[in-house]
């Protein structure tokens, strides 16, 4: 018999468990950029130039402020100093969150490989059981993953997710009454680019979900019709001006949602949809480095409060 599965609005003093992309935010790691990140060589971690450390600090503080004026608390990613893992701010990909607890992944980019050990410290630390690994010849990032719904995760096939990879997570989500359903991802850019399935799709609500169709699986978008799901689709001149990160967006409730500043066309399409969008500055920090506000957070729990409130939504320093 599996492990009983969680519904997606989090059980009263429940500390951990995601089985939902948009349920409301309540509990989440981030990582602050070190001299790891400040000082990161350009050419090896595929960064666009040289990096700009004090807008990029200033960038990632107002992400945080944001997050945290959602109602959710922040639990900060340690490390070593001297640890050169410049990709540790982007915590979203080194493991993954499930109703039952986590599961660590191995990443597809080896200079990333060592950040699991960074969470499998952070969820001794807060208690959060872990439910498998992926292990060699496996590959899998959490950017390749997403909820559907409470049942089913969609999960990625290309550059840094494979096959091994998948059949390992199948295994594990099947223990927790989880289905799978894999997708295969276009090359667009290369192996040396970031493509995430995320790249292509952010879910806004249960019913909701931000696409670029030219980019996105065909059966991927017959089962989101099917299950019910309205795509709003962006349009081409933004998706490449960012270089797919007008599509990564953090929903932090239903409807609720955290997006990179700039592209104003995205940020109307969801608005007119009845989304609130909250916006910060980027082109420092997540354009140069290849990765939006679902990338620099990683849910470590999803679901109503106790009195069915989504949170305490607290101003913005």
């Amino acid at each position: 018999m599996g492990v009983p599965s969680r519904s997606i609005e989090a059980a009263a003093g429940a500390s951990f468990g995601v089985a939902s992309m948009v349920a409301p935010l309540r509990r989440v790691a981030m990582r602050r950029p070190d001299r790891a990140t400040l000082e990161a060589d350009p050419a090896r971690w595929h960064y666009a130039g040289p990096l700009e450390p004090e807008r990029l600090l200033g960038q990632f503080e107002a992400l945080a402020a944001r997050v945290a004026a959602s109602g959710a608390e922040i639990e900060w990613i340690g490390g070593a100093a001297d640890d050169d893992l410049a990709d540790a701010i982007f915590p979203f990909d080194p493991s993954f969150m499930t109703p039952g607890g986590a599961i660590l992944l191995r990443p597809g980019k080896p200079l990333r490989r060592p950040e699991v050990g960074l969470h499998e410290a952070l969820y001794a630390r807060l208690g959060v059981p872990v439910v498998g690994a992926i292990a060699p010849p496996g590959v899998a990032e959490g950017g390749d993953l997403l909820w559907i719904d409470d049942r089913t995760l969609a999960v990625a096939r290309g550059f840094r997710t494979n096959q091994a990879g998948i059949d390992q997570l199948r295994v594990i989500l099947a223990s927790l009454g989880v289905e799978l359903h894999a997708f295969d991802l276009p090359m667009w850019n290369g192996s040396a680019a970031c493509l995430h399935l995320l790249s292509l799709v952010s879910p806004l609500d249960r019913d909701l979900a931000l696409v670029y169709p030219r980019l996105l699986p065909v059966a991927l978008h017959a089962l989101m019709r099917e299950r019910g799901i309205r795509c709003l689709e962006a349009d081409d001149e933004e998706f490449e001006a960012s270089g797919g990160l007008n599509l990564n967006v953090l929903a932090t409730a239903p409807r609720r949602c955290i997006a990179i500043d700039g592209f104003p066309r995205t940020a109307r399409l969801m608005r007119d949809a009845g989304c609130e969008v909250t916006l910060f500055p980027a082109d420092a920090l997540c354009l140069p480095c290849e990765g939006g506000p679902t990338c620099l957070t990683l849910p470590i729990l999803r679901g109503e409060r106790p009195d069915g409130t989504p949170g305490v939504r607290g101003s913005i320093p």
